[in-house]
């Protein structure tokens, strides 16, 4: 019986969260079109709406842990589902990210992520987009933020291994800028597929900086470790066996 009023209650929840996304930018999106301000300030309210209603609604509380990245600097991030996203865009001052070129085209995304500054890329052609966002960075053109990146390149299932891709290390190099890791256990209470959300303690924590000076092998081996151990930990600290299931 509770499961299924949770169920209910998670499917009102989704209803809400995209309908207000709707209502927030009809509301903002004039003002966005003139000013930056008001884009991350529709963006950063959207997102603390989400939390704050996943809070009463679903018994699910967000926390952030760690000193939260100011100025230009890389965020590379354990990404298990949406939510994560959402954490650590509202907690950050300008997020911006690489994302796939389709993305540009959706409504109301697509316009708020080029105002953003978020740095599109063809389908297969990531470097292409890497080498157009360090030129940037280096010409002085390039808007600035904090760019957030997920090293395995996608959602990865509470407790599942993926691969970590080469891309943050040369984005680490290319662009002299320090990365923070960050490490999440927010797959254990909002999975990437399904609508059912848990009640509990959703955590993203931010991670000492990775400086400069490493390395691509050295930086590589200490992001990976780094996030892996700590997701690990929050998993448990949640309740939840981190063992890998492959």
């Amino acid at each position: 019986m509770a499961y299924s009023i949770q169920l209910f209650v998670s499917f009102i929840f989704i209803i809400q969260m995209y309908l207000m996304m709707v209502l927030m930018a009809i509301f903002f999106t004039p003002l966005a079109v003139f000013s930056k301000t008001w884009v991350f300030r529709a963006i950063h309210t959207y997102t603390g709406w989400v939390c704050w209603t996943a809070d009463w609604m679903l018994g699910l509380r967000s926390e952030i842990r760690g000193e939260v990245p100011t100025g230009e600097i890389l965020i590379a991030s354990k990404h298990q589902s949406f939510l994560d996203i959402l954490m650590i865009v509202h907690a950050v001052p300008r997020p911006k990210f690489i994302m796939k070129k389709e993305i540009i085209w959706t409504p109301i995304v697509g316009f708020y992520a080029k105002r953003m500054g978020c740095v599109s890329v063809d389908r297969g052609k990531r470097s292409v987009a890497i080498k157009k966002m360090v030129a940037g960075v280096k010409s002085g053109t390039h808007d600035p933020g904090q760019l957030i990146i997920f090293p395995q390149g996608t959602r990865v299932a509470a407790g599942a291994t993926r691969a970590y891709k080469i891309g943050t290390a040369v984005l680490y190099q290319e662009t002299g800028q320090d990365v923070v890791p960050a490490a999440t256990n927010v797959g254990v209470f909002w999975p990437r597929h399904g609508i059912y959300r848990k009640p509990g303690l959703a955590v993203v924590e931010f991670l000492p900086a990775i400086r400069q000076g490493k390395s691509i092998e050295e930086f590589m081996a200490l992001l990976e470790n780094t996030i892996e151990t700590h997701s690990n930990r929050l998993m448990k600290e949640a309740g939840f066996d981190a063992l890998p299931k492959g």
